[in-house]
């Protein structure tokens, strides 16, 4: 495992492009998280080096600095990756590392304080370290896709709200039903069964639906 590097505060600004003055602004600004003390000496490390770089990649995309205060409150406050995936984590879906820029490019500038609060109000993002991880790529995926075509992300978000309060129904339907006839140790076989019988249900409710705006 690498060594953990630190760095002064003069040469953190050195390598991260920005004066010390601006280091020190930052900072009073709780833009990022409080250095080591060693004494009257101040340590800070990669999370905070990766942390101004990325706020100036915000800067740079036009977010204010009053909602780059917002967004590392969030960060530093939000659930942790194992609070989000669990002891065991996802069975079939693929949590995504992101940094805060990764996520603001998915979102083409709706990365917004509000979005990033509901999105982790409904257990999509948690924190690890200086690292965003989204509980699932197909969702970050579709989700991202939807913004493209014109879709808000607050509505994109607003409906995934909907659509959890649904799946979890279906869930406790084709978990109650399994349960009746076999046992606990059957579900994880049986699952892909419960995914057919959704994917088959919705492809042909989108049918109806399409026929039914013509």
């Amino acid at each position: 495992m690498a060594e953990k590097r630190e760095y002064r505060m003069e040469e953190l600004a050195r390598l991260a492009g920005i004066t010390v003055r601006t280091l020190r602004f930052y900072r009073e600004r709780k833009l990022i998280p409080p250095p080591r003390r060693e004494g009257r000496i101040a340590w800070y490390d990669d999370q905070h080096l990766a942390r101004l770089r990325t706020i100036t990649a915000l800067l740079e995309r036009g977010h204010t600095l009053s909602g780059i205060a917002e967004l590392a409150e969030a960060f530093d406050h939000g659930r942790d990756v194992g609070d989000l995936l669990g002891v065991g984590g996802p069975t079939e879906e693929e949590p995504v590392h992101l940094t805060p820029e990764e996520l603001a490019d998915h979102f083409a500038g709706e990365a917004t304080p509000e979005n990033l609060a509901a999105a982790m109000e409904l257990g999509y993002l948690g924190t690890d370290g200086g690292e965003i991880v989204h509980v699932s790529r197909r969702l970050l995926d579709v989700s991202s896709a939807l913004v493209h075509e014109g879709i808000p992300l607050a509505e994109v978000l607003g409906a995934a709200q909907q659509v959890r309060t649904h799946a979890d129904a279906l869930a406790e339907l084709f978990t109650t039903l399994v349960l009746r006839h076999a046992s606990p140790e059957d579900l994880p076989r049986l699952r892909p069964l419960a995914r057919s019988v959704v994917e088959a249900e919705l492809s042909l409710a989108l049918d109806r639906r399409m026929r039914g705006q013509d």
